[in-house]
C-alpha cells in the first residue's frame, strides 16, 4: 500500500505553484513584446522568437524531462528545473541585445521542460493512495494553469507599465528561490536504472527549431529559395531521424507502440491545431491592442483579462461536467469550431476600431471555444492509455500542443508580414496583416473541428461524475 504523506496538501501547493509559474511564463511575455521590440531591436517578424524560443525548448524537451524524472528521481529533476529556470530568467532580464534575450527564453524553456513532468510525477506519488483525493489534487493542479495565464496577463501589464519589462523575468528569481526552499515538503524518489535517449531529444528539438526558423526566414529569402527548401528538408530529416531512433533504441523517449492507444492520434492532431490557432491569436491580439489601438502595456493586459477569466471559470467549473455528460469528441469538435468563429470575428478588426466592438465579444467567443476543447482533448489522448503509459501519453499531447503553437505562430507571422504587418506606424497595413493572421488561425481551428468530428472515435471521455464534482468543488474553493 502506498505511503501516505501527512504533508501532501502542503506539497501540492508547491507543485501547483510550479504549474502556475510555468504557464505564467508563456502569458506574461505577451503585453511586454512591443517594449522589448523597441529596446532590443527586434524586427516585427523576429519578435516571435521571444515566445517561440521558450515554446520550442519547452515542447521539444518535455519527453526528455519526463524520462529524466524516472531515471534520476522526480524531486531532483524538479529542483534542477528551477535552477535552470532561474538562470534563464536572469539572462532574459539582463539582455541588452535580441539574441541574448532569445537565449534566455530558451533556457527558461529548458527549465520548464524539467519542472512540468517532474511535478506531475510527484503529484501522482503523493496522492496515488486515494482516487478521490487524486481527483481533487488534479483539479487544483489543473486550475493553476488558467490562473497562471490570468496572472501573467495582469502582471505583465503592471510590470511593463510601471516598472520595466525586465521585471517580468526578475520576478522568477525570488519565487524560484522560495520554491527550492519548500521542496523539502516533496517526497524523495529513488532513481531507476536506465539510459537517456539524448540523441532522440536533440533530433526532435533541433528539427522543430529548424522548421520554425525556415518558416520565419522564408518571408525574407523567399519560400521557393534554395535556403528555405534546404532548411525545411533538414528539419524533415531530423524529425525522421527522431522516429528512426525511437524505433531502433531499446529505451526510447517515445515508444512508437503508444500510438496504438485509441484516440491518441486524433486527439494529438486536435491539440496541435488548437495550439496553432490559439497561441497566434493571443500573440497578434496583444500587438493589435498596442500597435494599432495605442494601448499601453497595463491597458493591454487588462483588456485580455475578461478572456482569461472566462477560460479559468469554464476549465475549472464547467467543462469537466460537460465532458462527463457528452464525452470528448463533440466538445473538442464544437470547441474548435467556436474558436474558429471567434477568430473569424477578430479578422474584421479595423484601424480605427475599439476594444468594446472589435476585441471583447470576439475574444470571449474564442475563449469559450478554447475552454470547451482543451481539457477534453487532453482526456481523449490519455483515457485509452494503460496506467503505466498515462504519463507518456500526457507528455506527448503536451508536446504536440507546444509544437503546434510554435509552427502555427511561425506560419501566421509569415502570413501577417506578407499582408503588411511589418510596417510599424502604418495602421491600415498593420491591421491588414493582423486580420490575415486571425483569418488564417480561424481556418486552422475550423479544420481541426471538422477533422475531429469526422475522424475521432466517439467513446466517452474517462471522466466520471465524481471526478467532475471534484473539479467543481475545487473551483469553488479557489473562488472561481
Amino acid at each position: 500500500m502506498p505511503t501516505v504523506s501527512p504533508r501532501r496538501w502542503w506539497a501540492l501547493l508547491v507543485l501547483a505553484a510550479a504549474q502556475f509559474m510555468v504557464i505564467m511564463d508563456t502569458s506574461i511575455i505577451g503585453v511586454a513584446l512591443p517594449e522589448m521590440q523597441r529596446d532590443l531591436g527586434f524586427s516585427q517578424g523576429e519578435l516571435q522568437w521571444v515566445f517561440n524560443a521558450y515554446v520550442i525548448a519547452f515542447g521539444g524537451l518535455l519527453l526528455l524531462g519526463g524520462r529524466l524524472s524516472d531515471l534520476l528521481g522526480a524531486r531532483k529533476v524538479f529542483n534542477a528545473g528551477w535552477v535552470v529556470l532561474i538562470a534563464g530568467s536572469v539572462v532574459a532580464a539582463a539582455a541588452q541585445t535580441a539574441w541574448v534575450e532569445v537565449v534566455g527564453r530558451a533556457v527558461q524553456g529548458v527549465g520548464g521542460a524539467l519542472i512540468a513532468p517532474a511535478a506531475m510525477t510527484l503529484l501522482m506519488i503523493l496522492f496515488a493512495h486515494d482516487p478521490k483525493e487524486l481527483g481533487k489534487a488534479m483539479a487544483l493542479y489543473g486550475a493553476a494553469a488558467p490562473a497562471g495565464g490570468t496572472a501573467g496577463v495582469f502582471l505583465g501589464g503592471v510590470f511593463t507599465e510601471w516598472l520595466s519589462w525586465p521585471w517580468i523575468f526578475i520576478i522568477y528569481v525570488p519565487i524560484g528561490v522560495a520554491t527550492l526552499a519548500a521542496t523539502k515538503l516533496l517526497p524523495a524518489v529513488e532513481p531507476r536504472r536506465g539510459r537517456v535517449d539524448v540523441l532522440g531529444a536533440v533530433s526532435v528539438t533541433a528539427g522543430l527549431a529548424l522548421a520554425v526558423f525556415a518558416i520565419v526566414r522564408a518571408e525574407h529569402v523567399g519560400w521557393g529559395s534554395s535556403t528555405t527548401l534546404l532548411q525545411l528538408a533538414g528539419a524533415a530529416a531530423l524529425l525522421v531521424l527522431f522516429f528512426v531512433i525511437q524505433k531502433s533504441t531499446g529505451q526510447p523517449l517515445m515508444p512508437l507502440g503508444i500510438w496504438r492507444v485509441p484516440r491518441l492520434g486524433s486527439a494529438n492532431l486536435a491539440m496541435a491545431l488548437l495550439g496553432a490557432a490559439w497561441i497566434p491569436m493571443w500573440y497578434f491580439l496583444n500587438l493589435y491592442l498596442q500597435q494599432v489601438l495605442g494601448y499601453g502595456a497595463f491597458a493591454s493586459g487588462a483588456a485580455l483579462l475578461p478572456m482569461t477569466v472566462l477560460l479559468m471559470i469554464f476549465m475549472t467549473a464547467i467543462t469537466a461536467k460537460l465532458l462527463a455528460k457528452f464525452g470528448a469528441k463533440p466538445l473538442i469538435g464544437v470547441g474548435l469550431l467556436v474558436l474558429a468563429a471567434g477568430l473569424l470575428w477578430l479578422s474584421a478588426v479595423e484601424p480605427t476600431g475599439s476594444f468594446a466592438v472589435d476585441v471583447l465579444p470576439a475574444s470571449l467567443v474564442a475563449a469559450l471555444g478554447m475552454s470547451l476543447a482543451y481539457i477534453p482533448a487532453m482526456m481523449a489522448a490519455m483515457s485509452g492509455a494503460p496506467q503505466e503509459q498515462a504519463g507518456l501519453a500526457s507528455g506527448i499531447v503536451n508536446t504536440t500542443y507546444q509544437v503546434g503553437s510554435a509552427l502555427g505562430l511561425a506560419a501566421l507571422t509569415a502570413l501577417a508580414a506578407s499582408q503588411g504587418a511589418g510596417q510599424l506606424g502604418n495602421l491600415p497595413a498593420l491591421t491588414d496583416g493582423f486580420s490575415a493572421a486571425f483569418l488564417g488561425a480561424a481556418v486552422i481551428a475550423a479544420a481541426g473541428g471538422l477533422i475531429t468530428l469526422l475522424v475521432m472515435r466517439g467513446d466517452k471521455a474517462a471522466v466520471t461524475a465524481r471526478q467532475a464534482d471534484a473539479l467543481q468543488s475545487t473551483g469553488e474553493q479557489i473562488g472561481v
